[in-house]
């Protein structure tokens, strides 16, 4: 980052910040640096930054978690919109909308994935399996959020991945209440799905993906019957 000049303080830095989030610099679900480091990167006083977060806050990109620090949420006012609109989302229906698009976006993905696409998969799938073998539950969600992303990024289709990130926050929601009820036993599952993108075969990525989230929603309460006319 560069130091900003002191006219327009807070829109400079808001901008600056945005920029570090929407190039992914600082990916959706890390955590931004502290307020005196921001200070020291952009050149400013607290107040100035404290108010730039605050904009990206009302935005809904980042959130302040007390005791943790601020952390990206999405990487666009979009994004931020509709992970707010969803917030209130059944895990069910998170679940269906995540299998319609991730099912397409792995099939897309072994179609269209290069070679930097094949090393994050795989460096993602082992830094999944990892995860789930430690007691830190929320950060293996954040881990297992990140690998699925991958899936996602590797589909090379840019409103897909817009949309996902803006979905990131209530997935990992979801994935903390399955957790807590269920446990977490997919590494096959997710190991297959790798399997057929890094192959290049787009119905077997379509299949493993599908029958992946067919596991996923057995474990979930049926929707309510729609009420019959008398």
């Amino acid at each position: 980052m560069q130091h900003v000049q002191r006219s327009s303080l807070i829109t400079q830095v808001t901008a600056q910040l945005r920029e570090e989030i929407v190039t992914e610099r600082w990916p959706v679900g890390t955590r931004i640096p502290t307020e005196t480091e921001l200070c020291a990167l952009t050149g400013t006083g607290r107040n100035t930054v404290r108010e730039a977060v605050q904009a990206l806050v009302h935005a809904g990109m980042v959130e302040r978690r007390q005791g943790s620090g601020t952390f990206v949420m999405a990487t666009s006012d979009l994004g931020g919109t509709l992970g707010k609109y969803f917030a209130d989302a059944q895990d069910r229906d998170v679940t269906e909308l995540r299998r319609a698009l991730e099912v397409t976006a792995a099939a897309l993905a072994a179609d269209r994935r290069d070679a930097e696409d094949i090393r994050v998969l795989s460096e993602k799938l082992t830094a999944r399996n990892a995860a789930w073998a430690t007691d830190d539950i929320d950060g293996a969600i954040a881990v297992d959020a990140a690998f699925h992303r991958a899936i996602v990024a590797a589909s090379h289709n840019a409103i897909y991945l817009e949309f996902y990130d803006s979905l990131v926050p209530i997935i990992r929601s979801t994935m903390h209440h399955h957790v807590t009820a269920h446990g977490n036993d997919y590494d096959e599952e997710h190991a297959a799905v790798v399997d057929a993108i890094i192959r290049g075969d787009a119905e077997a990525a379509r299949v493993t993906s599908l029958a992946f989230f067919a596991e996923l929603g057995a474990t979930e309460p049926a929707p309510a019957p729609a009420p019959t006319d008398l």
